[in-house]
């Protein structure tokens, strides 16, 4: 009887798994809507209701750890707990926070290195910007970037 009751149960996981799992480990579902802005070619901004957003990111030297980069966030209105999270978008390595630090009344920060893929060198990060656990909703784009070694 217990036997029966442990195989039906993996059954119905496995199905569960087989419907959902792919979604589970989709990076890229919440973001397909919105277009690509690479922060190492440039800066980005938009423009909300608050006012204008700018973030820009750059290259700042190679470290113990891999290359590290510093994150200049500049926003209308400042959030409670501002926190850029980094994930994979080509290949999910879970998830980084990284703290936001107030440099200015509006002016942000942070320094970090990104972990490095060891199957190749072409890992896209994605940063989602959000105030506590929250997600910020009021972002027009995908911001992504490519790791350096």
């Amino acid at each position: 009887m217990v036997r029966a009751i442990v195989i039906v149960g993996l059954v119905v996981g496995a199905i569960v798994l087989t419907l959902f799992g792919s979604r589970l480990l989709d990076t890229t579902g919440d973001t397909a809507d919105h277009p690509e802005c690479d922060l190492l070619a440039g800066a980005c901004s938009w423009t909300t209701q608050d006012g204008e957003w700018r973030l820009r990111l750059q290259e700042v030297e190679e470290g113990a750890q891999g290359m590290e980069y510093v994150l200049q966030v500049s926003v209308p209105k400042a959030p409670d707990r501002f926190l850029a999270v980094l994930k994979g978008q080509s290949m999910y390595m879970g998830e980084y926070p990284v703290p936001l630090v107030r440099e200015a009344p509006l002016e942000y920060q942070a320094r970090f290195t990104a972990p490095f893929c060891t199957t190749g060198a072409d890992m896209i990060w994605r940063i989602d910007l959000q105030d506590g656990q929250e997600r910020l909703e009021n972002v027009p784009w995908t911001l992504v970037f490519k790791a350096q070694k």
